[in-house]
């Protein structure tokens, strides 16, 4: 549980700092910070549910049970490949062809779950859960959108597009 107001440095700036040491710790963070905003910088930067205040005690516990049934999946590979897309999770690095890319914790997170799935349809609620956990709501379009920003990054300007939309079913990335 990280608050993200600290005395010293915020609760955004820990945890980008967490996850560029591929620090794969469950983050639910704790705010009373309400706007949308400061809810999407915050789990850009790689926290995993985000919980306002004034807030249930019941509601904390059973987010926190949650995230501790979650299973961390140990990295043992350093690099994923799926044709020229290399994605290394050592130095959360993505590279397509000779051209590196730039993604934002989230659009990490989902690469690495389309391509640890490549040639498998991903619903958009497995997507949700895994990338973004439990608490978001299954008719948001939270998914389309980084799926669109994905392939701006990892698409555009290459001849062969490698993530697919299932229509009404979701996503797949080229195996």
């Amino acid at each position: 549980v990280l608050d993200l107001m600290l005395p010293h440095m915020d609760g955004v700036e820990v945890c980008r700092r967490l996850r560029a040491h591929n620090n794969d710790a469950r983050i639910l963070m704790l705010t009373a910070r309400d706007a949308v905003e400061d809810r999407v910088q915050g789990l850009e930067s790689g926290a995993d549910d985000y919980l306002i205040k004034p807030f249930s005690f019941s509601e904390l516990l059973a987010r926190v049970k949650a995230l501790a049934r979650r299973q961390v999946q140990p990295q043992v590979e350093q690099e994923l490949m799926r044709g020229d897309l290399v994605l290394d999770l050592a130095r959360r690095e993505a590279r397509r062809g000779d051209r590196a890319i730039e993604l934002t914790a989230k659009e990490f997170q989902l690469l690495e779950f389309l391509m640890r799935n490549a040639g498998n349809v991903l619903t958009r609620t497995q997507i949700l859960d895994h990338v973004w956990g439990y608490n978001f709501d299954s008719f948001s379009n939270v998914v389309d959108i980084y799926v669109h920003y994905l392939r701006n990054k990892i698409d555009k300007g290459f001849p062969e597009p490698l993530i697919r939309t299932v229509r009404g079913v979701g996503y797949s990335l080229k195996d």
